[in-house]
């Protein structure tokens, strides 16, 4: 078997790459959603955090607060409310 000339190689991996974005849309979506929400929740938690301290309420700025409420909404953001509340 003789080899393939470069440019045919080239063509067959970008015709893979195409195939493999195709199979992989959604969940690559969800994810890219999933990181921007975490990334909206981390900025939420630093406000809060800056905010809270005012009132006398803590809320750790770390990644699982974050996945919680990009997860959840608002009501998760009253789920870390009442369990910090409840730990304490």
């Amino acid at each position: 078997m003789t080899p393939m000339p470069g440019y045919i190689a080239w063509c067959l991996a970008g015709l893979l790459l195409c195939a493999a974005l195709l199979l992989l849309r959604r969940p690559a979506a969800r994810l890219l959603r999933l990181v921007l929400r975490s990334s909206v929740g981390l900025a939420v938690l630093a406000i809060f955090s800056q905010a809270g301290e005012l009132i006398g309420v803590r809320l750790g700025v770390n990644l699982l607060n974050a996945l919680v409420l990009a997860l959840l909404g608002a009501p998760g953001f009253g789920l870390l409310l009442m369990l910090q509340w409840a730990l304490r």
